[in-house]
């Protein structure tokens, strides 16, 4: 974007009209003792064309990397026209719509988004958008535990959910009372095993696909759900959705929330970040969710436009009434993943979930045909498979990045009782000759290490 900075006559103009000598003079008011002084190692101004250089070379000492890491993070491809028309001025400066009479653009581009994402999730309504997926889940805990009115503060959390979600859920819920109460999952489907006297509580969390990638049989826990007084929270991919049951169709009446890492819609994996997390509910519960809600409307004059017609949050409303203090909206990011739905289309989406389903069932065929590795799951799955390996999975995945090949998420921390075990993920940006060279590399390593002595092969 570009910037037009100051001239020392126009900062000279602006002082003088304050009645400051300088610009050191707007910030007397911090103790000196406080101030770094001049910056010593900070190295002296280079070049434009020198910068470039050395932005250059450090660029290219990143490498190039195919990646094979899904994990909640997922490699898809941005077409161009996106982030060009996400970082128009328009949007790139934009802060926060409080004002709607100038904030017409970003009140529109909130609501269509909030639109998709209730077409996507198949929900009565979608707030603006939270931090990432993880700080969702832990908003959709607490709106479970508040919608339910005190009948229960336990939530059942599969250990089947990603590790870090839950940690994260654990951080936010600890100090209020709230139980986490987790469930374990068939070692043989990785699927959810659901108690058979659970109790009373508040909700219970349906990931869909779950951080295995299996596909867990969410029409019959949602109805179980139901069944036992609890609301159902759904934690979806959204590109799976393209091709999936809409979460609002769950069961017989549906879930009730649905929540989840938008990062797949348009936002580059940038080294972990920034990301959204994207929020829906069914009308009954609208209240309950945090954050804010763009409504369309009409003006005096019979003009349609937009507002802020829900806002929750402890500045708006009293304290004692504010569902959450943690909602601010990731508003660029959300930019990017309406104009990605909206580029994309349906068709578009479903294209991109089929072609990494696709891609990733194949790449499972091809490892798991190779001695020492198989499937670790008899379930359906998409977008990811875990596989299990003859040798320690840390090691082959580090010989397998000194062949270029971010080969998977090692499991064996988070999920000890699976083994050698690894989680990968092939999408859409996968060719046939980046899963047959992922496949030569596995199987060549794999039986040098057989043959070489312990320790000895260094891939």
């Amino acid at each position: 974007m570009p910037f037009i900075p100051h001239t020392p006559d126009d900062v000279a103009a602006m002082l003088a009209t304050i009645g400051a000598s300088s610009i050191e003079d707007l910030f007397d008011e911090i103790p000196p003792a406080l101030k770094t002084g001049k910056l010593k190692d900070v190295p002296e101004g280079e070049s434009e064309m020198a910068v470039a250089r050395l932005m250059q070379e450090r660029a290219a000492a990143d490498g190039f990397w195919s990646n094979f890491i899904g994990a909640g993070v997922y490699e898809h491809h941005i077409p161009a026209a996106i982030w060009q028309i996400t970082t128009r001025g328009e949007f790139y400066s934009a802060y926060t719509p409080y004002q709607a009479e100038a904030s017409q653009g970003t009140l529109q581009l909130i609501y269509e988004y909030q639109t998709m994402m209730t077409r996507l999730t198949g929900l009565d309504a979608s707030n603006a958008s939270l931090y990432d997926g993880a700080s969702a889940l832990a908003e959709a805990v607490l709106m479970a535990v508040r919608a339910h009115k005190g009948k229960s503060r336990r939530v059942l959390m599969p250990k089947t959910v990603h590790p870090t979600y839950r940690r994260v859920v654990v951080t936010t819920v600890k100090n209020q009372g709230i139980e986490l109460v987790e469930l374990e999952y068939d070692p043989a489907t990785g699927m959810t095993v659901l108690p058979a006297d659970p109790g009373v509580f508040a909700g219970l969390v349906i990931p869909q696909p779950n951080f295995f990638g299996v596909l867990e049989d969410v029409h019959a826990m949602t109805d179980w759900t139901h069944t036992h007084g609890g609301m159902a929270i759904a934690l979806v991919n959204p590109t799976t959705l393209a091709v999936l049951e809409a979460p609002g169709k769950w069961g017989q009446t549906g879930a009730d929330i649905a929540c989840g890492e938008g990062q797949p819609l348009g936002a580059p994996m940038a080294s972990g970040g920034p990301y959204f997390g994207f929020m829906c509910c069914r009308q009954d519960f609208v209240r309950q969710m945090p954050g804010r809600i763009v409504g369309r409307t009409v003006d005096l004059d019979g003009k349609p436009g937009f507002a802020l017609t829900l806002q929750a949050r402890e500045q708006h409303i009293r304290r004692s009434k504010a569902t959450s203090n943690i909602c601010t909206n990731q508003g660029l990011v959300v930019t990017a993943a309406t104009q990605y739905l909206s580029l994309l289309g349906p068709a578009g989406l479903a294209k991109v979930a089929t072609a990494s389903h696709a891609n990733t069932q194949a790449l499972a065929d091809k490892l798991a045909a190779i001695p020492g590795v198989k499937r670790a799951f008899a379930s359906p799955s998409f977008h990811e498979v875990v596989l299990q390996l003859d040798d320690k999975a840390a090691d082959v995945l580090r010989a397998l990045r000194a062949q270029g090949i971010l080969g998977g998420y090692d499991l064996s921390g988070a999920y000890p009782e699976l083994g050698n075990a690894i989680l990968v993920c092939a999408t859409e940006t996968k060719t046939d000759a980046d899963l047959d060279k992922y496949a030569q590399q596995l199987e060549r390593i794999l039986s040098k290490r057989r043959e070489a002595p312990p320790c000895a092969y260094k891939g």
